[in-house]
């Protein structure tokens, strides 16, 4: 049995920001969201997360996760005090506590897991996570003997020059017998530079404690400021695009392309430069994303293209092609086969299979039928400055350039629209409709303005 506590409570002063640090956004997701994620395969029994700077807003942030348990730290005076908030939660409580900190989020469930089981089988009082890094400016250094057991632990405000020589460090993960740590927690002291109570102090006080060292250094990196934030994303990154190369994706360059972790994509996608993947997005095999194109909580079918493009928020059947420099938003299905062209927005709009909007029009709060030509320049007036009206448009109907529909208005299957066409009322099956006055043609008219 174990219990999380996630350690959340404080302002992260170095980000100079407003918003507290654990809620600053990592790939689409908060910093204490990514480390929530982490501890859910571990099925703990209790998940704590410990808040203090505007708490409030920490915890509206995550409330829709569920079973979290806020507990308050009103004064901010270390990782010691902060775990000293738990014990009136956890009278009684005989298992075990793995603690972590809400701004170190690229750590492993599997590094977790392996942490926990070593930490349950040598019936260590306190198990913590270590790394070696060549560069352990910063971080706490850990002192061990030949079996790992630990002898010591110093903040690096506190080490000699000698102890500073030490690379390795104290990762902030700790997993304790909670009933040893209650026995240490009140008797704390702050008796160091920052006047702080130290969990790292009650890790000296409880026998035996074993140090794990992490493979991968980087998952154990925190964020204090925007530049380790910055290379976090990247270490992110380099994570989620090794993934789907080996599951059989075409990443033409990898450096000028994102992808959130919450992406799913199907083997023989090929993803082309400075291409975008956000969100709850889904890509199927033979589809060919990009170059320089965005795509957000949108689905993409099989053998789709879109090159230069912006899809939010919709979907795209198989066989289609978008853009060049399209834009598709606000619940958009794109039909199969269909053809979504130059400079043409769409919102709000179904579109039947095998239609075509080739180029420099709009179309919002619409649905057309099957096989819909609609010709360059076309523009659904759907606004009239107070509501927004459905265009329907019928199969194999056409509209030629330069035709505007003021919405609400229905075209019916097979109806042809003329070039420059203003229409307001609705049009049956089958008909030519012309809305524009008659050319008129005055001859000599150049002279006779002028006066000559």
């Amino acid at each position: 049995m174990v219990v999380v506590a996630i350690l959340a409570a404080g302002r992260g002063t170095r980000m100079k920001s407003n918003l507290p640090k654990v809620l600053h956004s990592l790939g689409g997701k908060s910093l204490v969201e990514r480390v929530i994620e982490t501890v859910q395969p571990l099925s703990p029994s209790r998940q704590m997360v410990i808040v203090g700077y505007q708490a409030e807003e920490v915890k509206a942030a995550i409330l829709a996760i569920p079973d979290l348990e806020f507990v308050e730290q009103s004064v901010q005076l270390g990782t010691g005090h902060a775990i000293q908030q738990l014990l009136p939660y956890l009278e009684g409580y005989s298992g075990d506590l793995l603690i972590l900190n809400g701004d170190v989020p690229l750590l492993r469930t599997e590094t977790l897991q392996n942490l926990l089981q070593i930490h349950q089988e040598k019936q260590n009082a306190a198990t913590i996570l270590t790394a070696y890094l060549s560069n352990p400016k910063g971080y706490g250094r850990v002192f061990c003997d030949a079996h790992s057991i630990v002898q010591q632990i110093v903040e690096e405000k506190d080490c000699t020059p000698a102890q500073r020589q030490n690379c390795c460090i104290n990762a902030g993960v700790y997993c304790f017998r909670w009933q040893e740590l209650a026995k240490v927690l009140p008797h704390l002291q702050a008796n160091n530079a920052q006047r702080e109570y130290y969990l790292t102090d009650a890790v000296t006080q409880v026998s035996p404690v074993m140090a794990v060292n992490v493979e991968d250094y980087q998952e154990i990196l925190g964020i204090n400021d925007r530049l380790q934030l910055a290379s976090a994303y990247e270490i992110l990154q380099r994570r989620i695009k090794e993934k789907w190369m080996v599951a059989g994706v075409t990443i033409i360059d990898p450096a000028s392309t994102t992808i959130d972790d919450t992406v799913e994509l199907q083997p023989d996608v090929i993803i082309e430069p400075q291409t975008h993947l956000r969100g709850n997005t889904v890509i199927k095999t033979g589809s060919r994303i990009g170059p320089g194109s965005l795509i957000e909580n949108s689905q993409i079918g099989e053998n789709v293209t879109v090159m230069y493009s912006v899809v939010t928020d919709s979907i795209v059947q198989v066989g289609s092609r978008i853009g060049p420099y399209a834009h598709l938003r606000g619940h958009t299905e794109v039909g199969s086969k269909c053809r979504v062209g130059n400079f043409v927005e769409l919102k709000n709009t179904k579109l039947g299979e095998h239609t075509n909007v080739a180029h420099l029009s709009y179309l919002g709060d619409s649905t057309t039928g099957k096989q819909v030509n609609i010709g360059a320049g076309t523009i659904t007036a759907n606004y009239d400055g107070v509501k927004k009206h459905q265009t329907k448009i019928g199969d194999r109907t056409k509209t030629g350039s330069n035709s505007v529909l003021v919405a609400p208005i229905t075209l019916g299957n097979d109806v042809y629209v003329a070039a420059g066409s203003t229409i307001t009322e609705d049009v049956p099956d089958g008909c030519l409709v012309i809305a524009r006055q008659r050319q008129v043609v005055k001859p000599e008219w150049q002279q006779k303005g002028t006066g000559e």
